[in-house]
Formats: C-alpha cells, sequence, structure tokens
C-alpha cells in the first residue's frame, strides 16, 4: 500500500464552472487525473484534501463525488473552504462509495497508516493578528485537530506512521511555527497534505520539513494533476 495525494478539484460536472479561466494547466482536467490514478493499484490511498466541487447541495455534488469514486485506490476526503455542499457528516458518508471515505475531527486506519483531519483555518503571518471572528475559527480548528489526533492516538500501534489532512496550509507564507504544527508535532506526526494554494503567483514549496513533520503542498494545478507520493 502506498500513501498518494492530490486536492483541490474543484469539480463541477453537472453545473460546468470551467477553471481554465485560471490557466492551460485546468485544460483535459478530469482525463488527466483519471489517467494519472490509473497508475494507482488498487490498495493504495489517495488523499483528497478538500475543494472537492463547487456544487452548493449534496445532490447537485453527486456527480462529482461519483468521479472521486471511480478512481483507483481508497480516497479519503475533507472539506475545503468551497465546500458547501458539506452539511451533515453523515449525510456525506452515505453518499460515498464503499472505497471513499470521509473525516471530520476524528481518524480512520487503513493497514499501517491511521489518517486524521480537519479544514483548519487561515494563519496570519509574521506579525499580524486575526480578527476576533476569525480567531475564534481558528481556535475552534484546532480543537477540531486534537479531537481526531486524539482519536488516531489510540488507534495507532506500535510501527504505525499518522498522516494529518488539512484544506488550509497549517503556517504562513513564511514558514512560521503555529498551533497547528505544533500540535502535530506533540502527536508525533509523520506527514501533512494541504491544499488552498492556486496560480503562479503563489510561493510553492511542494515539500517541507518542520520539526520531525514532512508538509505536502497537494493542489492538483500545483501538480499538473498528477498525485504526488507520501513518504512514510
Amino acid at each position: 500500500m502506498k500513501i498518494y495525494s492530490l486536492s483541490d478539484f474543484h469539480l463541477s460536472i453537472n453545473c460546468p464552472k470551467p477553471m481554465n479561466i485560471f490557466g492551460p494547466v485546468w485544460d483535459n482536467q478530469l482525463d488527466e487525473i483519471k489517467a494519472h490514478c490509473d497508475e494507482l493499484n488498487e490498495d493504495d490511498v489517495l488523499l483528497i484534501a478538500g475543494d472537492i466541487s463547487w456544487a452548493m447541495t449534496l445532490e447537485a455534488a453527486k456527480p462529482d463525488l461519483e468521479f472521486i469514486g471511480s478512481l483507483k485506490g481508497q480516497k479519503i476526503i475533507i472539506r475545503g473552504n468551497h465546500d458547501y455542499w458539506w452539511k451533515s457528516i453523515s449525510s456525506v458518508r452515505k453518499s460515498l462509495g464503499d472505497n471513499t471515505y470521509a473525516l471530520q475531527n476524528d481518524c480512520i486506519k487503513i493497514g499501517n497508516v491511521v489518517f486524521a483531519g480537519s479544514r483548519g483555518w487561515t494563519t496570519p503571518e509574521r506579525g499580524a493578528i486575526l480578527p476576533k471572528d476569525e480567531q475564534k475559527i481558528y481556535d475552534r480548528e484546532i480543537l477540531r485537530f486534537r479531537m481526531g489526533l486524539d482519536e488516531a492516538k489510540k488507534q495507532r500501534c506500535d510501527g504505525d506512521s499518522l498522516v494529518v489532512m488539512c484544506h488550509y496550509p497549517p503556517f504562513n507564507s513564511t514558514f512560521d511555527k503555529t498551533p497547528f504544527t505544533n500540535l502535530f508535532e506533540e502527536y508525533n506526526v509523520n506527514a501533512v497534505v494541504y491544499g488552498h494554494l492556486h496560480g503562479p503567483n503563489v510561493k510553492i514549496c511542494k515539500k517541507i520539513n518542520i520539526g520531525q513533520v514532512s508538509y505536502y503542498l497537494t493542489s492538483c494545478d500545483l501538480l499538473r494533476n498528477k498525485p504526488v507520493i507520501i513518504e512514510l
């Protein structure tokens, strides 16, 4: 079993919202994702760290979720900031196929790897302070991660790896340590995958190590629609 990640598909199969207005990298996106994922094995795991569909309701998102389900391997998804269709986690899980799993403040163990995840929130730049309403969300997301990591700790056995999924980068543009990165070190996380960032003007660092944790940026346009392997 190998672990891969590719995020921020921004699908809109039934109600087209073309992403190629942001560049030609989005041309033939679905075909390229499908072709690259066909190279995976059925027991491999594909992590999709949010911004899955532009749909506003779960019913409208079903064709996009069916596309996710059609990809090879076992898929794990989390909610992104644009996933407005994601309301009740129980409803989301009922809509998924047998080989697709949704995380929300909890975890799942596949083989000798435990996966935990939550959406996260924007980390302020060095010296900046979040507005009170955003700080409240930021603090809440830290608690949600801790809930998932506490569950992961219960399921993790000696020799198991722990991988975290978050949508927002868990640090600012200068990769300073944050309450998120401190939490991941506290729980001895091996790797973190995240997305949210797009475009040629993004400060790209596709992989960076902070402490003992490896962080992977997995937005599909920045990876040319090819899943990146997560090294454990």
